[in-house]
């Protein structure tokens, strides 16, 4: 085994907006284990949601090392190890399937009755437990730089919602519209995502910067829209004959941008509620539009093992642009700057750099 350093420097969420930067014993792998060195993690809204709530009800209870998209390679190896070797370069998924209940055995891994969720990417180095060395670590192709492999975990995310799509329903005469709602990292990966495989694709977001940046990645058509709900008229009036899309997929995560993307699809349309609402939260559906316009409605999460694979060769396809998504690099010791740069708006997602 390689020698590992005693020490090591990681972000630590303590509770609500409380972030501390120090010193931890780096640990040794167990049987079926690895270590891995982190060379690039990248942040997210997932990131942002846990330290405004001081935790997550499902990935996280504070205080714990936090962060869950990440690259590097394998520092150390335990016992029992064969699939991986020291110095491999890696992503680790950040969470693992039990891969024996009913919804692991019917293809739907993200909805395991005992799925187990990793965090600890703002540090230098993590341990990966066996069952994610068995399901959810992968090799990096060969010329795919770290930082644009950490990404793989929200790509492989947004390749779950795309196919959730069911688009071959919406094929038969031409590509069919779809409306994003929310230009951050996510809708922003999905309109990249779609306009690879040659969907037409709406952006609908307040920021104008960002759907300039959509635009950069595919979108057909940007939208520019106010806060707080009430825009599915406007963007209705800009897809084809003003009838609506086919789909609407809502990336933003809050209940009223839900009710536009309802609002916002044809009769026969499908709606995509991919974006996670703060618990408790609750929309008036229109039960009269749902049955008279056979609409599908979905809420959607998290990924499966079949899209992060699909998820790593994407990345490889300069024509995704997905490094339009980073906005800026820092150490560990700026973790929290660095969350706080997203709230702001200033940073799309942060490369927070691990190991050198």
């Amino acid at each position: 085994m390689t020698d590992l350093p005693q020490k090591m420097m990681g972000a630590l969420l303590k509770g609500v907006e409380q972030i501390e930067i120090r010193e931890f014993n780096v640990k040794r792998p167990g049987p079926e284990e690895i270590i891995i060195a982190i060379k690039a993690a990248t942040t997210c809204g997932t990131d942002v949601k846990v330290f405004k709530r001081g935790g997550h009800p499902r990935m996280l209870e504070v205080p714990a090392l936090f962060g869950h998209e990440m690259a590097g390679n394998i520092a150390a190896i335990g016992p029992d190890v064969n699939n991986f070797k020291e110095g491999d370069e890696v992503v680790v998924a950040n969470s693992a399937p039990c891969q024996s209940c009913v919804y692991c055995q019917h293809g739907r891994e993200n909805l395991c009755t005992d799925l187990h969720y990793l965090n600890g990417a703002f540090a230098e180095y993590i341990r990966i437990p066996a069952r994610f060395v068995r399901e959810s670590t992968h090799r990096i192709p060969p010329g795919l730089p770290f930082h644009l492999a950490a990404l793989t975990e929200p790509l492989a995310c947004v390749l779950h919602g795309i196919n959730a799509c069911e688009l071959k329903r919406f094929t038969q005469q031409e590509p069919p519209e779809i409306i994003v709602f929310g230009a951050g990292p996510i809708g922003l990966l999905f309109v990249g995502a779609l306009a690879t495989s040659g969907y037409h694709v709406v952006l609908a977001d307040p920021n104008k910067a960002r759907l300039d940046i959509g635009s950069a990645m595919g979108a057909r058509k940007t939208i520019k829209i106010e806060r707080g709900g009430g825009q599915a008229e406007a963007v209705r009036a800009i897809t084809n004959h003003g009838q609506g899309a086919w789909v609407a997929i809502d990336a933003t995560g809050v209940s009223s941008v839900w009710l536009d993307a309802i609002h916002s699809v044809r009769a026969g349309g499908l709606v995509n509620l991919f974006g996670g609402c703060a618990p408790g939260s609750t929309i008036p559906l229109d039960t009269h539009l749902a049955h008279y316009s056979e609409l599908t409605i979905k809420g959607v999460y998290h990924h499966r093992p079949e899209t992060i694979r699909q998820a790593l060769n994407l990345l490889t396809n300069p024509d995704l642009k997905a490094n339009l998504l980073l906005s800026t690099e820092m150490p560990i010791e700026c973790t929290e700057e660095a969350i706080r740069s997203m709230i702001d708006k200033k940073s799309l997602k942060v490369i927070i750099s691990g190991t050198e």
